[in-house]
């Protein structure tokens, strides 16, 4: 019988498909250190972001068939050299595409009226400090009109566009891998289309209200100080991609001297322990790495997995 290790967990339906299938599914998670000993007597592993699949693992495990990860980025997996080894490596880069856009979208509303900082105030506050806080957060914008940067045009970032277009945005996209992209936005009975171009991320940085990025790991920060002067002093830049993908620090001293706005982070180069500062700044938006975190999502991630499993391992 097939066994397959569900180490960073998996939703019902993905396991009762796979079990269905005449598959073997344990769920029961293997510590990282123990991994390279026990995963031995595995066809296959399912991980998401916790679990890492290196070279000396795969070296270990001759019996491994298959590598899922649940989710897009596959940094915490050895791709290229598990394919030379014969080994399917797989994610599910559609499964949750509109649960992360949507949660790009919930930072950039909650920044442009304060959601993020009343909700820490007015509990302090309480009654008496009502007036006040009123008046403090009375300045709140739009984003009908505004213009939408999309840095990465995959999925994610088409979903962005989707979404903008429909929401009365204007939406520039750089990726230097498309040159072109056909969006369909609004509801599903009246589907509009509208074609973007790629443009130069020096353009999209000048040229945008809001900015989120949608990449995969670089190895390097793709925004840094250069990049955060480039934009509008009233941008919000908003990271749902990769941690390290922005400078912190960077970051920080750009928000400190007014140089944009503000910022939404659902990712941080120290997960999981983020830096302190970024957590608790006023002009910050945070969320613990739960862009892909819905049960919709969640649900098309098992599914997704456990069609592809069955493709491959059948």
């Amino acid at each position: 019988m097939v066994k397959i290790l569900v180490n960073d967990g998996i939703e019902p339906i993905g396991k009762e498909m796979l079990e269905a299938a005449g598959f073997s599914v344990d769920t029961q998670k293997i510590p990282q250190e123990e991994l390279i000993s026990r995963l031995q007597t595995y066809d296959a592993i399912c991980v998401r972001s916790a679990t890492k699949v290196r070279k000396e693992i795969i070296d270990a495990c001759p019996n491994l068939k298959a590598i899922a990860r649940g989710g897009v980025g596959m940094d915490n997996i050895d791709v290229e050299y598990a394919r030379s080894r014969g080994i399917h490596v797989i994610n599910t880069p559609a499964a949750s595409s509109r649960s992360v856009a949507e949660l790009c979208f919930a930072h950039m509303l909650g920044l442009i009226r304060f959601l993020h900082i009343s909700n820490r105030e007015m509990p302090v506050e309480g009654k008496t400090g009502f007036e006040v806080l009123k008046k403090k957060f009375a300045s709140g914008t739009e984003l009908y009109g505004k213009t939408l940067g999309i840095i990465g045009l995959g999925r994610i970032g088409r979903e962005m566009a989707s979404m903008g277009l429909g929401l009365g945005m204007d939406v520039l996209a750089h990726d230097p891998m498309v040159t072109q992209a056909e969006i369909n936005f609004g509801p599903d009975k009246h589907r509009s289309k509208m074609i973007i171009d790629s443009t130069s991320l020096q353009d999209l940085l000048i040229n945008s209200d809001f900015i989120s990025i949608h990449v995969p790991s670089l190895g390097k920060a793709l925004i840094t100080m250069a990049e955060l002067k480039e934009m509008k002093n009233d941008a919000i830049l908003i990271n749902a991609s990769r941690g390290g993908i922005i400078d912190e620090q960077n970051l920080l001293e750009a928000l400190d001297k007014g140089i944009i706005r503000g910022a939404g982070l659902d990712v941080f180069a120290g997960e999981p322990m983020p830096n302190e500062v970024l957590l608790n700044h006023p002009k910050i938006s945070v969320s613990p790495h739960t862009g892909a975190s819905t049960i919709e999502a969640q649900n098309n991630v098992g599914k997704e997995l456990a069609e592809q499993l069955i493709n491959i391992l059948k």
